[in-house]
């Protein structure tokens, strides 16, 4: 759905990472007039966050950063921000520094936010639940644009597979994809070479 919905211009997308952030963005949608809009929504339980009893409305195209860092930058696209928390947690524990960013929008990108990550960051992991050609395709397209890829920043998309997926729990799927914390500190790892697991041993 991000990848046919951006495709489409001046169509706004979003992606909820948690309860809270879905009763922002129906808030959102609700009072966008300047275009058609539309936002995901995580599928099964919510993940206990402080819900808000009143939604707030999001400034379009912005992110925000929930974890800095200076080593690693994850930007999660919707749901899978609480693996990229738990992925930064066992990353930082290996005496690699990471960023966590929740993108919220994939359409309008926060291109401030992008910039400052590649900027200052050695490696750049996209994270979402959804198709090649989506939110890190978006990402990709900026970063190719700005210049932002010549100046070796390492950037890997996760994604869910060119594959036809076996429905089971949505844990399941995630860690079949990859997608979960351990496929995303794997992701990091392999990213950065083989001493850097030697050295979290």
């Amino acid at each position: 759905d991000t990848t046919f919905l951006a495709t489409l211009p001046g169509f706004v997308v979003m992606a909820a990472a948690d309860e809270a952030e879905l009763r922002h963005m129906v808030r959102t949608a609700a009072s966008y007039d300047d275009g058609p809009i539309a936002f995901r929504y995580p599928r099964g339980n919510g993940v206990g966050v402080d819900m808000p009893e009143r939604g707030s409305v999001l400034e379009i195209g912005k992110g925000r950063v929930l974890k800095e860092g200076t080593k690693v930058a994850l930007l999660s696209f919707g749901a899978r921000l609480q693996d990229c928390l738990l992925a930064a947690e066992e990353l930082g524990a290996a005496g690699l520094s990471t960023t966590v960013a929740d993108a919220r929008f994939a359409k309008p990108l926060d291109e401030d936010l992008i910039r400052r990550l590649a900027r200052s960051h050695e490696v750049l992991v996209t994270v979402e639940e959804g198709a090649i050609g989506g939110f890190a395709a978006q990402v990709l397209h900026f970063l190719a644009h700005q210049g932002l890829l010549e100046s070796g920043l390492k950037v890997r998309p996760l994604v869910l597979p060119d594959v036809f997926t076996d429905h089971a729990k949505p844990e399941k799927m995630y860690a079949d994809a990859g997608l979960d914390s351990a496929g995303i500190v794997r992701t990091v790892f392999a990213t950065l070479g083989h001493g850097v697991q030697a050295q979290r041993a």
